[in-house]
């Protein structure tokens, strides 16, 4: 005999999982904006900028932008990366002493 499937119990799943993500896309953007020090801008500024970016249509600028917005994720990828190792290994962050604050 098949397995009978609870779709209702399903469909709240995947409710709830669509709302978390929903959650977990606002925080993001939320460190975004703190890691570029985009939340030193006036509120009015940042959202004439992002509104700018939203209708350009040059695809060169568009690029240029992208390069630039991934170079900065590959440069603080690494970096919190080296802070996860540093912290979780005790031999090369111990015998190379505190790290500056």
């Amino acid at each position: 005999m098949r397995k009978v499937r609870d779709f209702d119990a399903e469909l709240k799943a995947l409710g709830d999982r669509a709302k978390l993500l929903r959650v977990r896309k606002i925080q993001q953007f939320g460190e975004l904006i703190e890691a570029t020090g985009a939340d030193a801008l006036e509120p009015d500024l940042l959202a004439g900028a992002l509104l700018a970016a939203v209708a350009e249509k040059e695809g060169a600028t568009t690029k240029a932008w992208a390069a630039r917005g991934a170079q900065f994720f590959r440069e603080t990828s690494r970096k919190s990366s080296r802070r996860a190792r540093g912290s979780s290994e005790g031999g090369k962050a111990a015998a190379g002493g505190a790290e500056p604050a």
